[in-house]
């Protein structure tokens, strides 16, 4: 409650009328609500590499702890941007309408080991279908983290846990006081609760039939994208510049997380990365959009390549 009581006190000086007024530098400004995630690399090395100067755009970043937190905000248009936004929680806003949603640029894809279902080094839980019926927790319910393990034990056969909803950094002291039997942790939460309490990793959940699905972006609204359209291609450039360096040199993206998140440079030399593409593909999209159909999380099919900004 006190993070986003913060938030709310730090975009109510933001205005309604975001991404149209310009710095004193003659750039245009634009804000983003971002999380402290490796899904947000692209974004800061794209500020501390002058990628957004060098596209006419003055970028303020405001952290947050769950892009959902940021979404009234940017229905309301006091953010333009919500970086790292994870693709369920806004594709189920665009549907009920209380969004209307547009993808500037995808953020990251699944990849190996970005993330992990951890268990107690001495729990009885020994395989993946011992998880049927557990406790696993997750930082949303009903969510990205949710559909995906619930793919890879669909895949295989075997049956599903029961969720709990623990924010990512609650998620160590939930294990270590049992609270749940396992936890369904990200980068670079992921590597700190193996290093602080030994946990072991039960299953990569970077793995088949999920590797390579989308599932974070920078997300906008039709409003911003309509009325400011050479400041979301500008950003969209910027962005997809920077994903491109994230792609070819990994080494950038662990030399900048210790600027955002709380990974020391040691721990960033070696937590699992996710996939950056450096460009938006909406036949990737495709497969999340129908997984989430087949889940249940959304009522009706959607096409992603009516949500993206050309």
């Amino acid at each position: 409650m006190a993070v986003a009581a913060a938030l709310t006190l730090l975009l109510a000086a933001c205005g309604d009328d975001g991404g149209g007024s310009m710095s004193a530098g003659g750039r245009a400004e634009i804000t983003v609500a971002a999380l402290p995630l490796t899904d947000s690399a692209a974004l800061y090395l794209a500020r501390d590499r002058g990628l957004f100067k060098k596209e006419g755009l003055d970028v303020t970043i405001q952290p947050v702890q769950q892009s959902i937190q940021a979404l009234p905000a940017l229905a309301k248009g006091q953010v333009d941007v919500i970086a790292s936004a994870n693709y369920v929680t806004f594709l189920q806003a665009d549907e009920k309408g209380t969004l209307d949603l547009r993808i500037l640029a995808e953020g990251v894809r699944v990849a190996p080991h970005m993330m992990d279902v951890l268990v107690p080094k001495d729990s009885d839980i020994k395989s993946v279908a011992d998880l049927a019926g557990k406790k696993v927790a997750v930082n949303i319910l009903n969510n990205i983290q949710s559909l995906t393990l619930n793919a890879i034990l669909d895949a295989r056969g075997v049956g599903r846990p029961v969720y709990r909803q623990i924010p990512f950094p609650q998620m160590g002291p939930a294990l270590e006081r049992d609270q749940v039997d396992a936890v369904h942790a990200v980068e670079p939460f992921d590597s700190a609760i193996q290093g602080e309490l030994k946990a072991r990793v039960l299953l990569d959940a970077g793995s088949a039939p999920v590797r390579s699905l989308p599932i974070s972006g920078y997300v906008t609204t039709k409003k911003f994208a309509a009325g400011h359209a050479k400041e979301a291609a500008a950003f969209r450039r910027a962005i997809e510049a920077a994903s491109k360096i994230a792609a070819q040199d990994p080494g950038a993206v662990r030399e900048e997380l210790p600027k955002y998140t709380k990974v020391t440079a040691d721990q960033a030399g070696s937590i699992g990365l996710p996939a950056y593409p450096a460009a938006t593909d909406a036949a990737q999209l495709r497969r999340l959009t129908e997984l989430m159909k087949k889940q249940g999380l959304l009522k009706t099919a959607v096409d992603p390549a009516t949500l993206l900004v050309k």
